[in-house]
């Protein structure tokens, strides 16, 4: 069975139990649904058939809050040539250099790439 087969299977099962009993609520009632769902799980079957059953995300994508990626690599050259900065010195340094990043974006630069201290021990 599929990822998408045990997406649908309960709400097939929920309109067809509806539809022996007769009846929404007690289909809703035995099987942990509210009646809210059923109705709309009919729509979306009615417009679209099994395929439209399958889960949709309605999460927006977060989009991640990153530099542009010479920025990215400015810093981590950066790190590589001078690895007793701090963060706030570093960012002083390419600053000099007219590359605008904030101390907090030059260490968020450092964790993604395992770069935030000297070994640790």
């Amino acid at each position: 069975m599929n990822q998408s087969a045990i997406i649908i299977k309960p709400k097939l099962g929920l309109l067809e139990l509806a539809k022996q009993l007769g009846n929404v609520q007690q289909a809703c009632k035995v099987l942990g649904y509210c009646r809210d769902s059923y109705y709309r799980f009919k729509k979306f079957y009615e417009q679209g058939g099994e395929l439209a059953l399958q889960e949709i995300s309605r999460k927006k994508l977060i989009e991640k809050n990153r530099v542009e990626p010479h920025i990215e690599q400015a810093v981590v050259n950066m790190a590589y040539e001078f690895p007793a900065y701090g963060q706030h010195r570093a960012a002083n340094q390419l600053r000099l250099q007219r590359i605008m990043v904030s101390g907090s974006g030059v260490r968020s630069i450092w964790l993604r790439h395992d770069l935030e201290s000297f070994k640790k021990s």
